[in-house]
């Protein structure tokens, strides 16, 4: 037996998977010695449970020659229910415990309050099917969200999260997931099967003998002999065949059922479950009934001989669906089966299963044949049982009996009871339409439960008002309104008929098809001549009959079968089927289906009995095959296997399934915890299914397999209870798994070789299983030869012992590859590939550790007789040498049955042993390669095996291709990471002066970044599916370009990145060693090995620079800002200095990457706090702050920069952001105060001269940041009038001459700054027209001018803030002159903040009511929308309507300058762009019901429609990204104030974060990695837009900073 502790297992060497049974005690240490804090217990604790051992594991100190401990991670969906593919997982067994990590995104809907529940046992104790465990989910929603469980022991288990509704007070259950964990199978090793030289040993040489060691056998490692007990004698004589199963290979043998048998002999026909089958016994049925046992302890000792002497572990059958028809416990307990008693609608089944019999055996009376030899005898006979079927009449089952329907209205109607008709107007309606309101409202009582003749009916007090409403004009004549109801029955009772005769019809045909098969088919049984005995078809109830007088009804029990694509997850004895009434089921007329209810409450005394059935069989066994499971009630098969692991927790559990779908063999599979799903290669009927059979099941992952080297990481496991040490892991993600395969090369219950291809194919498909990565089946009769399928019921001879020697069919090549097959299983075997040519298969199994692998070379033969070689052409092996170890051809003498009438033998097959075939080695511009060559003489059937390994192997590649990573990356600062990880095709080729772009691969969209993000895009989905046949692995299989592309492209910028030599050098190390050691094949694996690497630690180097906020956040805050590094970088054409290039924000990519189109003065400032400030970036934020101030002219900073040579200052509002920046710089970096002492060299002189940046006149004279705030807003309030400098076509060829003149006031009677013309757009909304065609040229989209609400937000947030600066003495001014009523005085910045908080809501608010009108500037005969905050204030004339307008921007006013809104006034107006203008990446530009809304953006439009030629809606409807950070922090703000938040926050903050799910989901999954600028309704993909923009991605990093802060109060 294996060893109980688990605890004890860790304490041996963990990569070793060999065990000496039973293993050493260990003591558990105490915590005394570890890190744990508290006192500790001075004794150890005895687990008595696996649970239990899982838990002490994880609390005591790991020893030094532990591994690290495996922590497999299943990533939830925001409901909190796996996707489908992960909705099961099938998890490797706990040998030594590991971790179950569930994680989920932070603020996502499952994380309100979520609760992970389980019924693993995570607290100790025994498994429970109903009783769940549950851990609550973190709550800080600015952090991962993860739960470790810790896993200990096999089983089967459900999951889900449950967390807070939308209503209040309401819980939400997700979806719910399976895992499955594999058993521990211990059995003893085996020595190896070749010499030292690669010779098959035999087993005198020592050749698999048993060890005395013992190992868990990995699923994948079983090979599974299926033996009839009744065919192999007594139990004394079982060790000769115990001895040829283990010779063979085998390690487990899959018993038929081993109970006692029915009277048919079938050994899947039980008629005692508890009690052997007294012809296993030496002493028969006397020696059984001696035991208490019914036998048990001797079958469990000759088991445990089987397993201890011959390494032989023991499968049964277990069949729980039905029983055999002599049981003589169903006379006791007929409430067992399905009775008309109990489901009265089998009584018209019953009904005419009696009728066939009693036709049957009066046949010669009626004149009619009772023996069928034509088609004409079936039909004559199906004819005239139609005939006595009609005398039936069970057309009294189906409808409503019209003289009672009568009867009851009239009696309704007579006595007054009747029901008032309720609905609408019944008058004039005619018969068919009250019919069918009668039968909608579902008022036709016992419509399709046949519980009886007659038995549909309609209430008479209810059918007599529907008349009554109906037919007026009788009034109360009984009598007519009895007849009409009649008409209506009449019509009710039409479909019956209908469904009736059609259920008749249904039932004739397949007693017809039975018939057909049984009595007439060459294939057929034959039967021979119809009786009662042997009635026309197969009975379909077992008449018990314990009495003469018994019950009919409760004695007639439903016989079990099956039907032909029958939804399995429904019981087909039961409602709605019919299939017993309509004959489709295909019975087993020894097998009475079994009746378990719904639950043991329903029949008790089964559900007990069936228990001690299983639970009895798993204290016997290893392991369970369910017969017949796909038609085994779910609900049945998880209590009795739950009932069964309890025994046996190691319980190996497998299946065939017939339910032609994949999910639903997922529902069965996660449901019982079925460990394999059997699959036959015999189905196969060509070797193209061969192939694809090999592959789906048998394959393990292809040959350089990604996943398991790439997708992995290392980090420090905290004690998942709380308690004990800190340990080293490995995570490994989950994806989901498929059902692990049992592949059968040929099972019990199919027809042999012979017949169904060639008796010469069995070597060749029967070789080709054995190379499964599964785990695999067989029966004696395959290895052995049998020319025909044995029939289970009637055959009485016994197997012949036929060992190795002759007469033994295969069984030698057997022996050697399924011994071979388990070593390579156990060996680590794992990757493999298939390749089919013609009749031949090639199957190639590697171990990716080593490169050692074997290859087996199969001739299938599909046809009789041939012995042609076939085609197939020389196969090179690249850089491999093979060797040759064994090859065979089978020949057949004759295809003679040579059993006898007392034994079993299959047909003369003659194996030949192929002469060694040398395996020349070559060369050509390739490198090196072994070169198979099939010999002349190959016939089909044969099959040879050759032993690879690779040239030159590289046995420390792995680990050289991770190696260092950290050292090498380490010292790149952000901008060095930009050149590493992205650069778009623009950037790249500015930099470096053409010379490199990104990288194309043919077949493939080209790589949108030149950096590691732009591999990483496809790798993510090449490592996640091991996608092999992927265009970028075909390119890397083909050369090495893209290697050499990877590290010289950071080479060739070292001189201006000198930081990035350790990685180039690092990469390329690495890609040159794996160019001169790997083949071709595996050259992907590396690729992805080494750009993985280098990305993870590109990565993690990036984070760690970052603030608190994004290296403890969750994923999304951190890929959010890795934008930063994204936009951030050096190219040559664009720079912050005029004079010298230096790092500069790009506005978006790819659109503004280089030039004068890269830095913006509004985009950098928009972005500013969210890219630089909240990820720590202060030095970045502050160089750009000094660069745009250095610019200062006209009281406006650029809005382009152009690298400060030629800046354009046309942008009203940029001025205002960067002094709100200034303002979140000073109160986020550390001495950010001190920026306003720093002095800048002014770009222009103080006349505002344009002059030329290298002009004498430039740079002349300096200012403080503090006097710079204090000039734009001195500028300002003395009124900015100019004309743009160049003002004309070389400036703006779209503009109107009248568009360059700048004007800007302020307004003192409201504090409020207006500006701008009907020919500008000075704000953000600058689109210009540009179409001739459509008139357009030259007119803005959206001028707003006037005072737009978010300059007024920015300017009061300015004043504020100054006003606190300049009162607590940090700011050198107090205010701005300004004359005022034509006097000139000083207005302190108090003074005008509160003129604007003064005039801001009666400026700009729009009422809800009208009648409130009164109280603010509004006009009524113009208003759209009510409830909302205007979009601009004082809208040039002709266009006033335009401050109606219901835009995203008044929250950018409310987050800067909160206090200027009445707080429920906000909150409305916010519900309502919540309502009207929020979309999935962003905020409509413009409310839907406005009529200039046009949401589709594309500026190649050049139609003659004025409002989307040349894209002049770009503002005017389409969706942009960035304003939504500013609707989610103006929510917040309001919200927890005044709405649903005030008292729980949570309660808006997971409202917000919901709408963050889809920028999760396209961050994660979109190339460029980032937000995109704009979107087209709905979330729809925009062409023009920039694919990540800079503000996006900064605006949602603004909000949830803003969130991170208010969880740390």
């Amino acid at each position: 037996m294996a060893p109980k502790s688990k605890t004890a297992r860790a304490a041996k060497q963990t990569g070793s998977r060999l065990k000496n049974i039973p293993g050493p005690k260990v003591k558990i240490p105490t915590n005394g010695g570890s890190s744990s804090a508290g006192s500790s217990p001075t004794s150890t604790k005895t687990p008595k449970t696996p649970a239990d051992e899982g838990i002490e594991f994880f609390e005591f100190a790991p020893i030094a020659a532990d591994q690290p401990i495996r922590v497999f991670e299943l990533r939830l969906d925001p409901d909190g229910g796996p996707d489908k593919d992960k909705s099961y997982l099938r998890l490797p067994p706990a040998e030594i415990p590991y971790i179950l990590r569930v994680t989920l995104d932070a603020g996502t809907p499952a994380s309100k309050n979520g609760v992970f529940r389980t019924n693993f046992p995570l607290d100790g104790g025994r498994f429970s099917r109903d009783r769940f465990v549950e851990r609550k989910l973190p709550t800080n929603i600015s952090k991962p969200i993860q739960v470790d469980l810790p896993i200990s022991h096999a089983g089967a288990f459900a999951y889900w999260v449950e967390y807070d509704g939308d209503e209040p007070g309401s819980r939400v259950k997700g979806r719910e997931g399976y895992f499955n964990i594999d058993p521990l199978l211990w059995i003893k090793e085996r020595a190896p099967i070749l010499s030292s030289t690669g010779t098959p040993l035999s087993p005198s040489e020592g050749g698999a003998v048993l060890k005395s060691n013992y190992v868990n056998l990995p699923l994948d490692s079983l090979s599974i002999l299926t033996v009839v007990s009744k065919w192999m004698g007594t139990m004394s004589e079982w060790s000769k065949s115990f001895e040829e199963a283990r010779d063979r290979g085998y390690n487990m043998l899959h018993w038929t059922p081993l109970q006692e048998r029915g009277e048919s002999d079938s050994p899947y026909s039980i008629r005692n479950q508890l009690s052997y089958d007294p012809a296993m016994f030496t002493g028969g049925k006397k020696e059984v009934e001696k035991e208490s046992d019914g036998g048990k302890a001797k079958v469990k000792e000759i088991l445990k001989v089987a397993k201890e002497e011959y390494g032989l572990l023991g499968l049964t059958d277990v069949v729980l669906n039905h029983t055999a028809n002599d049981s003589k416990w169903l006379v006791e307990h007929p409430e067992a089966g399905y009775s008309p008693a109990n489901t009265p609608h089998m009584a018209p089944a019953l009904e005419l299963d009696t009728a066939i019999i009693e036709f049957s055996a009066n046949l010669a009376s009626e004149g009619l044949p009772s023996r069928i030899t034509s088609w004409d005898d079936i039909e004559n006979l199906v004819s005239a049982l139609h005939q006595k079927i009609k005398g039936l009449n069970l057309w009294q089952y189906y409808v409503l009996d019209v003289n009672r329907e009568r009867s009851a209205a009239r009696e309704a109607l007579a006595s007054g009871t009747v029901s008032e008709w309720q609905g609408s107007s019944l008058t004039g309606k005619s018969a068919v339409e009250l019919a069918e309101t009668v039968r909608s409202l579902g008022k036709v009582e016992g419509l399709g439960k046949f519980v009886g003749r007659f038995g549909v009916k309609v209430n008479g007090s209810f059918a007599a008002g529907v008349v009554k409403a109906a037919f007026t004009e009788l009034g109360d004549n009984a009598d007519a309104l009895a007849d009409a109801w009649v008409r209506v029955v009449d019509v009710l009772n039409v479909p019956l008929y209908q469904e009736w005769e059609e259920d008749t019809k249904t039932a004739l045909d397949s007693i017809k098809n039975r018939i057909k098969y049984t009595r007439l088919d060459e294939h057929g049984p034959k039967l021979g001549e119809i009786s009662r005995e042997s009635p026309l078809v197969e009975p379909y109830f077992t008449r018990l009959a314990p009495t003469p007088d018994a019950d009919t009804f409760v004695y007639s029990l439903a016989n079990n079968g099956w039907i032909w694509n029958a939804d399995p997850l429904h019981n087909f004895a039961l409602l709605p089927s019919k299939a017993y009434i309509r004959r489709e089921v295909i019975v087993w007329g020894d097998c009475v289906k079994l009746r378990y209810g719904d639950s043991p409450e329903s029949n008790p005394w089964l559900w007990e009995y069936m228990t001690s059935y299983v639970t009895s069989l798993a204290a016997t066994f290893d392991g369970f095959r369910i017969d017949n499971c796909h038609s085994t009630p779910l609900h049945v098969g998880v209590t009795l296997l739950d009932a069964a692991r309890v025994v046996n927790p190691n319980l190996y559990v497998c299946a065939e399934l017939f339910t032609g779908s994949e999910d639903t063999d997922k529902v069965f599979v996660s449901r019982l915890g079925l460990n394999s799903l059997i699959r036959e290669m015999g189905n196969a009927w060509d070797p193209k299914e061969s192939s694809r059979l090999l592959y789906s099941y048998g394959l393990g992952k292809p040959i350089g397999s990604m996943d398991s080297a790439c997708l992995t990481s290392t980090e420090e496991l905290p004690p998942p209870t709380g308690k004990g040490p800190a340990r080293p892991c490995v995570v490994i993600p989950l994806y989901g798994s498929k059902p692990h395969a049992l592949l059968y090369d040929l099972t019990h219950d199919n027809e042999s070789y012979l017949d169904k291809r060639s008796a010469e194919d069995t070597l060749a498909t029967g070789a080709l299983v054995t190379f499964s990565y599964s785990a695999i089946g067989s029966v004696k009769g395959f290895d052995d030869l049998y020319p025909k399928l044995l029939n289970l019921v009637h055959e009485k001879r016994r197997y012949e012992i036929s060992g190795l020697g002759e007469n033994s069919g295969i069984a030698k090549v057997k022996r050697l590859l399924n011994h071979l097959r388990m070593e390579m299983v156990l060996g680590g075997y794992v990757e493999g590939h298939v390749h089919q040519e013609n009749d031949y298969i090639l199957l190639h199994r590697i171990h990716p550790g080593t490169q050692k692998g074997y290859l087996l070379v199969a001739h299938q033969s599909f046809q009789k007789g041939s012995k042609d070689r076939g085609y197939i052409g020389p196969q090179k092996l690249r850089r491999i040498r093979a060797k040759f170890v064994y090859g065979a051809i089978i020949d057949f003498e004759s295809y003679k049955d040579q059993s006898d009438e007392t034994t079993l033998r299959g047909i003369s097959g003659k194996i030949t042993e192929i002469p060694p075939v040398v395996v020349p080695q070559g060369l050509d511009g390739e490198g090196p390669f072994a070169e198979i060559i099939v010999p002349d003489y190959f016939p089909p059937g044969s099959i040879m095996l050759f032993e690879t390994q690779m040239q030159e192997y590289d046995a420390g590649l792995d680990a050289f291709c991770v190696a260092d990573v950290d050292k090498a990356f380490s010292e790149l600062s952000l901008v060095d990471l930009n050149v590493v990880l992205y650069r778009c095709e623009d950037e790249e080729r500015d930099a470096t002066l053409g010379e490199i772009g990104t990288y194309a691969v043919p077949g493939m969209a080209a790589l949108v970044y030149c950096g590691l993000e732009g591999w990483m895009h496809p790798l993510r989905h090449i490592m996640r599916y091991n996608d092999l046949g992927h265009a970028l692995c075909g390119h890397l299989r083909e050369g090495s370009w893209a290697l050499d592309y990877v590290h010289t492209r950071l080479a060739r910028q070292v001189d201006n990145f000198p930081a990035l030599a350790k990685p180039a050098l690092w990469l390329k190390e690495r890609f040159d060693r794996i160019k001169a050691s790997v083949p071709n094949h595996l050259r992907p694996k590396y690729f992805a090995l080494v750009i993985s690497t280098a990305y993870k630690a590109a990565r993690r180097v990036a984070i760690e620079q970052c603030s608190e906020f994004v290296s403890s956040g969750h994923s999304f805050t951190q890929d959010l800002s890795l934008c930063s590094i994204q936009m951030h970088g050096m190219v040559q054409s664009a720079s912050l200095d005029p004079g010298k290039i230096t790092p500069s924000l790009a506005a978006g990519l790819p659109h503004f990457t280089t030039g004068w189109a890269r830095c913006w003065g509004r985009d950098v400032f928009i972005s500013l706090r969210g890219l630089f400030l909240t990820t720590g970036n202060f030095e970045g934020a502050k160089k750009h702050i000094l660069a745009f101030a250095s610019t200062l002219k006209h009281g406006l900073i650029p809005n382009l920069l152009d690298s400060i040579r030629t800046p354009r200052y046309n942008s009203r509002d940029s001025p205002w952001w960067m002094l709100q920046n200034i303002q979140d710089y000073v109160l986020s970096a550390p001495d950010g105060l001190s920026i306003l002492s720093e002095s800048v060299k002014r770009r222009f002189p103080k006349d505002d001269t344009w002059v030329p940046w290298n002009d004498s006149q430039a740079y002349a004279y300096s200012s403080t940041i503090a006097e710079i705030i204090q000039e734009i807003l001195q500028r300002h309030a003395d009124g900015i009038h100019f004309r743009e400098y160049n003002a004309g076509p070389n400036l703006d060829m779209q503009m109107k001459d009248e568009g360059f003149n700048i004007d800007i006031d302020v307004d003192w009677t409201t504090g409020l700054i207006f500006g701008g013309n009907q020919h500008n757009c000075g704000t953000w909304m600058d689109k210009m027209g540009e179409s001739q065609r459509a008139g357009t040229k030259g007119v803005p989209g959206t001028p707003r001018d006037g005072a737009p609400i978010e300059i007024t937000g920015l300017l009061k947030s300015t004043l504020r803030w100054l006003d606190e600066l300049s009162t607590a003495g940090k700011f050198p001014f107090k205010g701005v002159k300004a004359e005022i009523d034509g006097k000139q005085r000083l207005v302190t910045y108090k003074e005008w903040s509160n003129l604007i908080q003064a005039s801001f809501e009666q400026c700009y608010y729009v009422p809800l009511d009208s009648a409130d009108d009164a109280k603010y500037n509004v006009n009524p005969s113009i208003i759209n929308r009510r409830g909302i905050y205007k979009d601009v204030y004082g809208s040039g004339p002709g266009r006033e309507w335009s401050d109606y307008q219901f835009r995203a921007n008044f929250p950018i006013a409310m987050t800067v300058a909160p206090e200027l809104f009445d707080e429920q006034h906000a909150l409305g107006a916010l519900k309502l762009a919540d309502k009207v203008l929020r979309a999935p990446l962003g905020m409509k530009t413009l409310d839907p019901s406005d009529m200039q809304y046009r949401p589709y953006y594309d500026n190649s439009n050049d139609s003659t429609d004025a409002a989307i030629a040349k894209g002049l809606n770009y503002h005017q409807g389409p969706e942009w990204g960035w304003p939504l950070g500013y609707f989610l922090r103006a929510y917040l703000h309001f919200d927890t104030r005044v709405g649903t938040g005030r008292e729980d926050p949570t309660e808006t903050l997971h409202y917000l974060y919901r709408h963050l799910l889809t920028m999760r989901r396209h961050v994660q999954n979109d190339p460029w990695a980032g937000l995109p600028e704009l979107t087209n309704k709905d979330g729809a993909y925009c062409h023009d837009s920039c694919n990540t923009q800079a503000w996006s991605s900064s605006c949602i990093l603004d909000f949830l900073e803003t969130v991170h802060k208010l969880s740390l109060k």
